[in-house]
């Protein structure tokens, strides 16, 4: 009975909308979206049990029953954005879906979509990623609202579909998550890492978009890896239980002294250190509880190149190891729960914040966020903008107030406007950082605190983001007045966001290590290392296009590490790390031959190009 009413559905739909096919599949998707039933658009003939809604060219829009995903074991999580709350990781109005894509190689196809007559829809604008699944196909997890799902469709059946890892996408799938695997997903992404915000992140690796099966198979054959039992990981239970085994068996080995936060703090019995680990810690978890994230709005602009010169000012003066910077959308103000996994908004825009998307911003100052403001209109509480059309695009002389009594002198260009106490005030706590130099002593810089739980913004009104080299600059005699106050604005700059609580600290760089060749079982070492003489030039080097491997007896060996060729040593005697245990490692290792080579490393640029070829 079910099927027969989605079937009438259906030729209600099309008699209705006829030929217009993005409404029939905007309607179709909005009326059947919460039924137990699938939508698909795909490039080639449906499967069975998959009926045809619509056809255009060689794709087509299918519906089918239920797919359920809840085993997501074999997918990498990504790093959980900020717009995904682990609680509410898919909303009522919102469809999880699987997107493969292949190769253009793959496809005899040399280009995506043509950008020159059609208006291209880029996947990650629509959607955010949650996991993926490398080999051909590629496979991504994502969540969309129920509209944009739609959107992602039309443009994939009409040919204008574009994914940023250079794949061509041929099939996207609705599927249901269950509600334990996302949490799994949320709980075991990626830490805190500085993560791109397109989709270069997820490009199946090495592989530059060609098929990785036939390559591995083939390089399994010229080895002698063919000896062995081939490994279906995706579907053999067994071999799936033996991969878990390696990996615990790593936890087990790199635990013993690697330090977890916050409760390895509390082991520490000197002071110093306790000091030192709390330090270390902070840069990682806030005393807000927020995640990391930093959020750029930059309101109804698309301005990428604006974007990208804010995010770029901000990582010369953060510690870029411990936070995420992304773009803020004015569409997602309203829709996505960005709030709860944010820790500071930087609000760049002159446009007017329409009052909706103001009363979020205040939401999020009263949860104890924090915000900073370039040049933009948002204020509030006892504070009210005021305009001054001959400070309009002027470099103009302001004193900064210190937090430690002192002041600072600069040229910044500033936007026109000044802050003004107003008569309404809502509790807000104002202190005023910086006026300019002009008879009027004009305020630009002002600090507002906000609410019980910490929230406080810094609002400015000088272009702290903008140095000499940027386009508002007029003459020859503003160029140099910047340029002279250039490292004073990057003093200034930072002592606000540490202000704001983040941490301005720059990592120190480790030095690449070598790679040791490990195994606990010495028999597979020594077969290994005779496999490996038939397998290197004459020098021992294993050559590839990203990284070369030189194989040498021993640390004596004086082959300098790179990041193009990294030496591997082969002795195992002069094997020794604070942080991996050979020892625990093989205790806990339940097979007989998976995991028995090892490549061990302390400091790389990626483990992802070291096996490439």
């Amino acid at each position: 009975a079910p099927a027969m009413l989605i079937t009438l559905c259906y030729l209600y739909l099309w008699a209705r909308w006829g030929p217009r096919s993005a409404a029939l599949v905007r309607s179709t998707v909005r009326r059947l979206h919460r039924s137990r039933c699938s939508f698909t658009f795909c490039s080639l003939q449906p499967r069975p049990g998959e009926r045809v809604c619509l056809r255009i060219g060689g794709r087509v829009f299918c519906t089918g029953e239920a797919q359920f995903l809840d085993d997501l074991n074999r997918w990498s999580g990504l790093f959980i954005s900020p717009f995904i709350h682990p609680e509410r990781l898919l909303p009522a109005e919102h469809i999880a879906f699987v997107t493969e894509s292949i190769s253009a190689q793959t496809e005899n196809l040399q280009r995506g979509p043509d950008s020159s007559s059609k208006e291209i829809v880029k996947w990650s604008d629509f959607c955010s990623p949650l996991a993926y699944k490398p080999g051909e196909p590629f496979k991504l997890i994502a969540e969309a609202s129920v509209d944009n799902f739609s959107s992602l469709g039309i443009a994939f059946l009409e040919d204008r579909l574009q994914m940023e890892n250079g794949m061509v996408p041929h099939r996207i799938v609705s599927v249901h998550l269950e509600e334990s695997a996302l949490k799994e997903l949320a709980r075991e992404a990626p830490s805190v890492k500085e993560k791109s915000s397109d989709m270069d992140a997820v490009t199946p690796a090495g592989k530059s978009g060609l098929g990785g099966a036939e390559e591995e198979k083939k390089e399994q054959e010229e080895t002698g890896a063919g000896e062995h039992h081939h490994l279906h990981l995706s579907s053999c239970h067994e071999c799936l239980q033996l991969e878990n085994s390696t990996i615990e068996s790593v936890k087990f080995a790199s635990a013993e002294n690697i330090p977890e936060l916050p409760d390895d703090c509390s082991s520490r019995t000197q002071e110093e250190e306790e000091d030192q680990c709390l330090q270390k810690g902070l840069k990682r978890i806030n005393l807000a509880g927020k995640p990391p994230n930093i959020l750029i709005y930059l309101g109804s602009e698309p301005a990428k190149g604006r974007f990208e010169q804010v995010k770029s000012v901000l990582r010369e003066c953060i510690d870029a190891e411990s936070y995420a910077l992304y773009q803020l959308h004015q569409e997602q103000v309203l829709r996505d729960p960005w709030a709860d996994n944010s820790l500071l908004l930087l609000i760049a825009t002159e446009e007017p914040i329409p009052e909706a998307i103001h009363r979020h911003f205040m939401k999020f100052l009263s949860r104890g966020g924090k915000i900073l403001g370039f040049a933009s209109s948002f204020t509030f509480g006892g504070v009210q903008i005021k305009h001054k059309n001959e400070l309009r695009k002027v470099v103009h002389e302001l004193v900064v107030s210190r937090q430690d009594s002192t002041e600072v002198k600069l040229n910044l260009l500033v936007s026109g406007c000044v802050f003004e106490e107003g008569m309404k005030g809502d509790g807000s706590r104002v202190r005023v950082l910086s006026r300019l130099s002009n008879a009027d002593k004009d305020t630009v810089i002002v600090h507002l605190a906000h609410g019980s739980s910490g929230g406080e913004a810094i609002l400015s009104q000088a272009h702290l983001e903008l140095d000499s080299n940027s386009m508002e600059v007029q003459t020859e005699e503003d160029f140099n007045l910047l340029k002279m106050s250039n490292s004073k604005r990057y003093e200034v700059l930072r002592e606000i966001l540490t202000c704001l609580g983040l941490s301005c600290e720059l990592s120190e760089i480790p030095e690449l290590t070598p790679i040791y060749l490990l195994s606990p079982d010495e028999e597979i070492h020594l077969a290994f290392l005779k496999w490996l003489e038939g397998n290197v030039d004459a020098e021992g080097l294993r050559a590839s296009s990203k990284v070369s491997l030189k194989f040498v007896s021993s640390r004596e060996s004086k082959v300098e590490v790179a990041p193009s060729l990294v030496p591997v040593i082969t002795e195992m005697g002069s094997f020794s790390s604070e942080h991996f245990s050979l020892q625990t490692y093989q205790q806990h290792l339940q097979t007989k031959k998976l995991g028995k080579i090892l490549l061990f490393t302390e400091v790389t640029t990626t483990t992802m190009n070291l096996l490439d070829g």
